[in-house]
C-alpha cells in the first residue's frame, strides 16, 4: 500500500472551512442544545447553509461527496465546540451514503430535490418486514436513532419474511435483512433520550405498525450488492466512515478539553497551595503525555484512512484487512481521547464538577461516546482473532 503524504492528510480544506465557519455558532448554541436536547431551528439553517448533511451524499444527489480523512476533520471541528452536533453530523453523513444504493429516481426523490435532506436511524431489534405486492408491510421498533427528530427520513432495518410467516433466507441460508426508507412525518415517537450525555442528539425511539413501505424504498446495507456509485467513496461501506467520523468526534472533545485545561491550569490554585497546578511537575507529565497519546492515534486514524484512500482512487474496492486497520485505528483514538479527557477532567479537581463548566459536559459527553457501538472494547479482540487466524465476527468491522 502506497504511503501516504503530509498533504494527503490535510483533507479539502473548502470544506473544512465550512465547519470552522459555523463552529462559533455551534458553540454559542451549545447551552441550548444541552437544555432542551435538540439541535435549535436557527443552529438547524446554519449547518444546512454550510451543506454539512451532505458531506458523504453522492454528487448525482447534490451531495458533496467529500473523502474520509476531510469528514474526521469536519467532525473533529465541530465537537471541539458541542459534541451532540458533531455526532448528529456523523451520523446522517454515513445514512446519507444510502444514496447510493437507492434508484437514481428515488435517491433525487429523497435527497436530490430537498436541501435538507437528513436521513437517520437506530436499530430495531423488535422489528420485521413482511413481503408484498409491491413492497414491505413493516411493524417494528427502532431506538437510538441520533437526529431523528430533525431529520426528514429515517431508516427501519428488518429481517425479511414471506408473505407465509417464513423467514426469507439469501443463497447461503443467511437470513435476509433491508432497512425500509420511511418519512418522518409517518412514525410515532417516543421520547426515551434522558441520558448523561449527548443530550442534544435527542436518540429517540420510533414505531410503525403494519405500514407499507415500496420495493424501491429498501435498501441492503451490504454495500457492495446494491450500490450503484462508482466513486472511491462507495467502494467502502458506511460502517467505515462510521468509524472514521466517530473517532473524529472523540477527538474534538478531548482537543476541546486539553485546551481548556491549558488555559484553566495556567491560573488554578489548589486548596491549600501556593501556586497554579500547571507549576506542578506531575501535571505538566500528565499533559504531555495526554497530549502525545491524543496526536499520535489521531495520526494513526489519518494516515491509515489516507493510505486505504489512495487504493480506492485507484479503483479497489476496500479489502476486509483494511477495514480491520480502520476499526483497529478508530477504536483507538476514541479510548485514547477518553483518557486525555479523564486527565483534564480529574486533574482540574472540583472546578470540573459544576455544571456550567465546559470539562463537566465533554466529561459526560466522552463517556457517552464510548459507550456506544464505536468504542467498545471488544474491537480489539476482533482485530487480534483476525491478525492470529482465528474465528471472529467482522459484523462491525
Amino acid at each position: 500500500m502506497p504511503v501516504a503524504m503530509t498533504t494527503d492528510l490535510a483533507g479539502d480544506r473548502g470544506v473544512i472551512a465550512r465547519a470552522e465557519g459555523v463552529r462559533d455558532a455551534v458553540a454559542a448554541a451549545s447551552d441550548e442544545i444541552e437544555r432542551d436536547r435538540r439541535l435549535p431551528p436557527a443552529l438547524l439553517d446554519r449547518l444546512h447553509e454550510a451543506e454539512l448533511f451532505r458531506l458523504l451524499l453522492p454528487r448525482s444527489s447534490n451531495g458533496i461527496e467529500t473523502d474520509p480523512i476531510t469528514f474526521f476533520h469536519v467532525m473533529e471541528t465541530i465537537a471541539q465546540a458541542d459534541a451532540s452536533t458533531a455526532w448528529c453530523l456523523s451520523q446522517a453523513g454515513g445514512c446519507a451514503m444510502s444514496a447510493a444504493y437507492l434508484d437514481l429516481p428515488v435517491a433525487q426523490a429523497i435527497f436530490g430535490n430537498d436541501p435538507r435532506a437528513v436521513l437517520a436511524w437506530g436499530p430495531g431489534p423488535r422489528a420485521k418486514a413482511i413481503e408484498c405486492d409491491g413492497g414491505y408491510r413493516v411493524t417494528g421498533v427502532w431506538a437510538f436513532a441520533s437526529g431523528g427528530r430533525h431529520a426528514t427520513w429515517l431508516g427501519a432495518h428488518c429481517p425479511i419474511f414471506k408473505d407465509d410467516g417464513s423467514p426469507r433466507l439469501d443463497p447461503t441460508g443467511v437470513r435476509e435483512e433491508r432497512t425500509m426508507l420511511v418519512r418522518t412525518e409517518d412514525v410515532e415517537w417516543t421520547d426515551i433520550w434522558n441520558t448523561v450525555g449527548l443530550r442534544g442528539t435527542a436518540s429517540d425511539q420510533f414505531a410503525l405498525d403494519d405500514f407499507f413501505v415500496r420495493t424501491d424504498h429498501s435498501i441492503t446495507r451490504e454495500f457492495d450488492r446494491e450500490c450503484r456509485e462508482s466513486g472511491p467513496l462507495y467502494r467502502m461501506s458506511n460502517h467505515t466512515c462510521y468509524q472514521i467520523g466517530f473517532a473524529g468526534v472523540a477527538c474534538g472533545i478531548a482537543r476541546g478539553a486539553l485546551d481548556c485545561f491549558l488555559d484553566m491550569a495556567k491560573g488554578k490554585v489548589i486548596r491549600g497551595g501556593k501556586r497554579p497546578i500547571g507549576e506542578n511537575a506531575v501535571v505538566q507529565s500528565g499533559l504531555a503525555q495526554a497530549e502525545v497519546n491524543l496526536r499520535a492515534a489521531r495520526a494513526y486514524v489519518l494516515q491509515s484512512m489516507a493510505e486505504i484512500w489512495q487504493d480506492l482512487c485507484a479503483g479497489a474496492m476496500i479489502t476486509v484487512a483494511q477495514r480491520i486497520i480502520v476499526r483497529m485505528a478508530a477504536t483507538n483514538a476514541i479510548l485514547r481521547a477518553r483518557e486525555a479527557v479523564d486527565f483534564a477532567y480529574h486533574t482540574a479537581g472540583a472546578t470540573s464538577i459544576f455544571d456550567n463548566h465546559p470539562l463537566e459536559r465533554r466529561f459526560r459527553d466522552m463517556h457517552t461516546v464510548t459507550q456506544q457501538l464505536q468504542g467498545r472494547m471488544s474491537h480489539f479482540e476482533t482485530v487480534g482473532a483476525w491478525m492470529l487466524g482465528a474465528e471472529t465476527d467482522l459484523t462491525f468491522v
